[in-house]
């Protein structure tokens, strides 16, 4: 009986597809906070190939675990990759306990990301465990010379990911709950005068990139339809497969039901009929 052919990542990037589930080294775990975990990992491919709001997949080794976790790439330094989480259950329970030397099995990337093709000013505007994601296009964005990037972030409590921005050389405006959201930071940005004109200093539009609880990502849709900012926003949903086939993240748009993992996880707010 002739063995099934298992490419390895190198000879699925050559033939023109995207490499299979895999085993990657862990290199690095640090706790942000409470129950907030970073966890790095070894893979060039993601590593070379994720884009902003794009997600990967991570296998519990417990079988009676069978569907994956999706984590958003947070950001990628080499061939290292970075995902932050909350442990929540068992699951990702089981990834808090990796550390240094451990093995994990990954999929990636995967989702439709951000569009950053215009040289706007990003507004990225996050709360909970919806930041780490915008980490990866502040990481992106900060590179280029034709946009610039504000961040707008919101906390329970500890203000974990502010660090994360502020490497890139990026504005960042936090608050936590007891002082307000992410809504009553905006607003004092427009109080100072920031939007005054509908673009920055150098003649740049802003435009709004999103990712945190629904009720704020719908209020920052709100806020943005009153200022004329366009909107792109990555949704968080509960997932199974993660690439489309097992239909558990459908979502109601306004162009009829779609597919978080693969026709998103990012959608425009018109799209989402958010807008109107």
């Amino acid at each position: 009986m002739t063995a099934p052919f298992t490419p390895t990542v190198a000879e699925a990037k050559a033939a023109g597809f995207q490499p299979g589930r895999r085993t990657v080294e862990v290199v690095d775990h640090r706790q942000l906070a409470d129950a907030v975990h970073r966890l790095t990992f070894r893979d060039t491919y993601i590593a070379q190939n994720a884009r902003p709001a794009q997600f990967v997949n991570l296998y519990a080794g417990n079988p009676l675990h069978i569907m994956p976790r999706p984590f958003g790439v947070a950001d990628v330094d080499g061939d290292l990759v970075s995902v932050v989480f909350a442990v929540v259950g068992e699951g990702t329970r089981e990834f808090a306990r990796l550390r240094a030397g451990d093995h994990v099995d990954v999929l990636g990337p995967l989702g439709r990301p951000f569009r950053l093709e215009r040289p706007s000013h990003y507004l990225l505007v996050g709360g909970g465990l919806g930041v780490p994601p915008l980490i990866n296009a502040a990481q992106k964005l900060a590179a280029r010379d034709d946009a610039a990037v504000t961040a707008v972030l919101g906390y329970r409590d500890v203000h974990f990911a502010d660090e994360f921005f502020t490497q890139f050389g990026i504005g960042v405006h936090s608050i936590d709950e007891t002082d307000g959201n992410v809504v009553t930071v905006l607003e004092r940005l427009a109080a100072d005068g920031m939007f005054d004109g509908g673009t920055d200093e150098n003649g740049r539009r802003f435009e709004i990139l999103s990712c945190g609880p629904l009720p704020m990502m719908k209020a920052v849709a709100q806020w943005a339809a009153r200022h004329g900012f366009a909107t792109q926003f990555s949704m968080e949903q509960r997932m199974g497969c993660g690439y489309g086939t097992c239909v558990v993240c459908t979502i109601d748009t306004a162009i009829g039901r779609l597919k978080v993992c693969s026709d998103g996880p990012v959608f425009t707010g018109t799209q989402l009929g958010w807008t109107d």
